[in-house]
């Protein structure tokens, strides 16, 4: 017992390590670095839109990468997958320094994200069955909102320094240098995060490999626990892909941000995530993951539509943008993440959790092509009710009012022991309440 206490102990701190090291490789790999690569090797709004939308369409390996993980064990695919997909951006550590066509250099970006999400699919499978057999369910929640803490403040600190490191270079000509070394550092990180993998314990080591049986996988699609959250992660990722792969280049282009403050508008939804995290990490504990996705799924569907008040000389609705995603988005990632695992249990958890993720992978990928399409064929510049909208406007609005009908879904969700909708808020919002008579009530006389 206390080997098997101490073996949990040290695979947590890894994992929690991990995650910050993963943080710090999607920092210099993903969200505005990403476009930043796109836009220096010349990619149109559709390119922009099928490189976001890449390791979503990868998700429809989800159901090999659990034909992997049932045969060879979850620790071992993980490590190896994860690790391919962090190390395969080695090439592009060298292409600012390569003469090469731009249109070839463009091919080489794209390339390298779609092998990249091939790898981290299978791996994100394997990790997933992984963690759920490591780590307890009585204490999930709680694992899950300390590793958003620690994802957010590793999101933080490399963001920032990613930003610097653009904006301080690319005035002076060496914005392809800068892509470059921001490449070695994530190689560098993945590099780091394979020893905190490998530190990780394995539950299922010694445990015979049974042979694969995929009619189970039929009988996971028809489960009457796994069909409505399958329906939900369809329709939620396709509604948040029409909008969510251009934040980024609205803030670069159209609000000429910058991107040392497009670093700290995310530094500002990391640290509202890091606040709430421990409370929704509890919630979840306490009262169930079901409500917790409703309330946050419907509250994130005004996100997209506080964007389109946003101008270059009327900023300030970023900062309550930011403290409504940060929270809510760590909410919906906490619940989201507890239910994929809570609901795929047993020897079948990696078929289960390749429907998951194929649900919601086809959907974003097919939505968020359909939005860069659409986006390049609209009017860069449109005038309508006294006042000029992008082209990205339509598409936060489009969002906005598909997440309202998206996230309807979630009420059919079923997760056994969890509290309704209204005796969650009713919990949730007397905890406060109690406090605070107990903080003004006046001292019992001595």
């Amino acid at each position: 017992m206390r080997s098997t206490r101490s073996a949990l102990r040290v695979s947590v701190c890894a994992s929690l390590g991990e995650a910050a090291v993963a943080e710090l490789f999607g920092a210099c790999t993903g969200g505005a670095v990403l476009t930043a690569w796109a836009l220096h090797l010349g990619a149109s709004p559709f390119t922009i839109g099928l490189l976001a939308a890449l390791p979503f369409a990868a998700q429809i390996l989800q159901v090999p990468g659990a034909w992997l993980t049932l045969t060879f064990g979850p620790k071992a695919v993980a490590i190896a997958a994860i690790g391919a997909s962090r190390l395969l951006w080695l090439p592009m550590v060298a292409l600012p320094f390569v003469e090469l066509p731009a249109g070839t250099a463009l091919h080489v970006l794209v390339g390298v994200v779609a092998l990249a999400a091939v790898f981290g699919v299978i791996g994100n499978n394997a990790w997933t069955a992984w963690i759920g057999e490591l780590v307890p369910g009585a204490i999930r929640g709680r694992f899950f909102s300390r590793r958003t803490v620690y994802i957010s403040i590793a999101s933080t600190v490399a963001s920032l320094g990613a930003a610097e490191a653009l904006d301080g270079l690319s005035p002076r000509g060496w914005k392809g240098p800068a892509l470059g070394g921001l490449a070695a550092v994530a190689c560098i990180a993945g590099a780091l995060s394979l020893y905190l993998l490998h530190r990780q314990h394995d539950p299922a080591r010694g445990r015979a490999r049974e042979r694969p049986d995929w009619r189970a996988l039929i009988t996971a699609a028809r489960a009457p626990q796994a069909w409505p959250f399958l329906r939900y992660l369809m329709a939620w990722n396709s509604a948040v892909a029409l909008s969510a792969s251009f934040f980024s280049l609205h803030m670069l282009v159209n609000l000429r941000t910058g991107f040392a403050l497009a670093a700290l508008y995310g530094v500002g939804v990391a640290t509202v995530r890091i606040i709430s995290a421990p409370f929704w990490g509890r919630a979840v504990d306490r009262l169930g993951a079901r409500p917790v996705l409703v309330l946050c799924s419907f509250g994130i569907a005004a996100v997209p539509a506080i964007w389109l008040f946003v101008t270059p000389a009327f900023l300030w609705p970023l900062a309550i943008e930011a403290a409504l995603a940060g929270t809510l988005w760590g909410g919906h990632g906490i619940a989201s993440m507890d239910l994929t695992v809570k609901l795929s249990s047993g020897r079948e958890r990696p078929l289960y959790l390749a429907l998951f993720a194929a649900a919601s992978g086809l959907g974003f990928a097919v939505a968020a092509a359909m939005a860069g399409l659409l986006a390049s064929h609209l009017p860069e510049r449109l005038d309508l009710l006294g006042e000029t909208w992008t082209n990205l406007h339509v598409l936060f609005l489009l969002s906005a009012l598909a997440r309202v009908l998206a996230a309807w879904p979630a009420l059919r969700i079923q997760e056994p022991g969890a509290q309704d909708v209204r005796t969650f808020v009713t919990r949730t919002f007397k905890w406060p309440a109690v406090v605070s008579r107990a903080s003004f009530r006046s001292p019992a006389p001595s």
